[in-house]
């Protein structure tokens, strides 16, 4: 149990223009400075996933559950689209089932309002997923996190929240790996 967990930082935009990104490179330079655990960018845009149902090409389906069944846990980047996730996101969440289950994931949303409300419908579909998300959330504001509602700027408040996310997320992590090896 001393091995270095492997957490993908999951970018939930695929959109033109999408500044999550920016958001994702800043939490994985800031996780990366911790040495606790191995952080990647896992960005479904890189992944062409079709809509589920709309296509017979599953290449990039399995490429997808292979590389969520290689970590052991998650940090999603989540903007917030009509006061939800946005859709590319929930529809990568449901083109995988057991590469989700029994791992742990940490919250960081932006929007107008933090991302609040994305982060609320966010944690409905993980727990149907079987992932144990945890408290503490990192809530970007689209007026006072972002420059011109474009570059990211995050206020030096947030780093203290996302070091206790990343805490929670290994401890959870950590606990969930065991019912995986059994």
């Amino acid at each position: 149990m001393n091995q270095k967990m492997n957490i993908g930082i999951i970018i939930g935009s695929t959109r033109t223009g999408r500044v999550s990104t920016q958001v994702g490179a800043w939490v994985l330079g800031f996780a990366e400075a911790r040495n606790d655990a191995h952080y990647e960018i896992v960005d479904i845009k890189d992944y062409h996933l079709p809509l589920l149902g709309e296509s017979e090409e599953t290449k990039g389906i399995t490429l997808w559950q292979e590389k969520l069944a290689s970590l052991d846990a998650f940090i999603f980047v989540t903007g917030e689209y009509n006061h939800s996730i946005p859709a590319s996101l929930k529809n990568a969440l449901d083109l995988a089932r057991e590469p989700w289950n029994n791992k742990s994931a940490g919250i960081i949303s932006y929007g107008s309002v933090g991302g609040a409300r994305a982060a609320e419908h966010l944690r409905g579909i993980l727990g149907e997923l079987m992932i144990a998300d945890v408290r503490s959330h990192v809530a970007l504001s689209m007026f006072t996190d972002f420059e011109n509602w474009s570059i990211f700027k995050p206020q030096s408040l947030h780093t203290q929240n996302l070091n206790t996310l990343l805490d929670q997320v290994i401890s959870w992590g950590k606990a969930l790996k065991s019912t995986r090896s059994t």
